[in-house]
């Protein structure tokens, strides 16, 4: 197939220059009465359909790239969208350029993609092995009656750091599996979900000036996956304990609406922007959950996760 820069535009200016003569011709014929001014308008309006026709035939190149971008799945390295063969013949060497570039483009977010997915599982599952072994030795040692109060703190703050690293860990091996079908789904209690989590993260938060308030007006379910719905909650609770530092954090549960809400403290910033809520949003956005963050004049600061569909109790 052979291109050439500028055919586009030549082809354009060809039809539109021919209709501008025609019409000249027919009005040109129209005032001398050559015609009748009907046959005169009918004259042009054919040369309007047929310059709108032909414009319409050389805007086919233009049409099937946009509808190639459309069509554009970023998961898939091997899709074809873009071949050049399937451009109609004599395209114009700038669309075709255009296409050659983002079919380069196209291939390379897929494959970085995929590259991110294989490193986030294979990274999360290497990490597991290590993390259980610690979490195994610190339970041992908590048991031994020999270790004395410092050994004991120190035993706890392993534990809670490997708690950590264990949520983190689920959250990226969710995340890995954007494409895959691995998460079971299930009807659940959110009430039920957040007690469990907030059970454990008070033994994390053991000997901290935080305290961990769930106010329940309502209860409400959800058909999904109740360990993705753990790993949110999980990381919008460890950045409010993280930007409190001390204080009550409040999680309510509203209709179809969960909120996790910290104050912090008057002459101190806090950053809203750390890496729990980078996990969070990014979760938020795989499962159509809407995460959103507001910073009220009295110094609260409120995460607000929506559930577009929840189920009735």
């Amino acid at each position: 197939m052979t291109f050439r820069r500028g055919t586009f535009y030549r082809r354009i200016g060809v039809i539109f220059g021919s209709q501008l003569i025609a019409v000249a011709i027919a009005s040109v014929m129209g005032a001398t009465q050559v015609v009748p001014v009907e046959a005169m308008l009918i004259l042009i309006a054919i040369f309007s359909v047929s310059a709108w026709l032909a414009t319409r035939r050389q805007w086919l190149q233009v049409s099937r790239l946009a509808g190639a971008v459309e069509a554009w799945d970023e998961q898939q390295a091997g899709s074809d969208v873009w071949l050049l063969g399937q451009l109609p013949p004599h395209t114009d060497v700038d669309v075709a350029v255009l296409s050659r570039r983002l079919d380069a483009f196209a291939h390379r977010i897929a494959e970085y993609n995929q590259r991110e997915r294989d490193f986030t599982r294979d990274a999360s599952h290497e990490l597991r092995s290590p993390l259980t072994v610690i979490k195994m030795s610190a339970d041992l040692l908590a048991d031994e009656p020999l270790l004395g109060e410092p050994g004991q703190r120190s035993v706890q703050r392993i534990k809670r750091a490997s708690r950590e690293m264990e949520a983190l860990v689920e959250a990226l091996l969710i995340l890995a599996r954007e494409s895959d079908n691995g998460l079971s789904e299930e009807d659940f209690v959110v009430n039920d979900v957040l007690k469990r989590e907030l059970d454990a993260a008070r033994d994390l938060l053991e000997g901290q000036p935080i305290v961990l308030q769930l106010e329940e007006p309502v209860r409400f379910a959800l058909h999904g996956s109740p360990r993705v719905f753990a790993v949110l909650c999980w990381q919008l609770i460890r950045n409010a304990c993280q930007q409190a530092e001390q204080g009550t954090i409040v999680i309510t549960v509203m209709p179809g609406m969960v909120t996790v809400a910290n104050r912090s403290p008057v002459d101190g910033g806090v950053d809203r922007h750390g890496f729990e809520l980078a996990i969070a949003q990014r979760i938020s956005e795989r499962f159509a959950w809407p995460l959103e963050l507001q910073t009220r004049e009295d110094h609260w600061h409120v995460a607000r996760i929506r559930f577009p569909q929840p189920l009735s109790m």
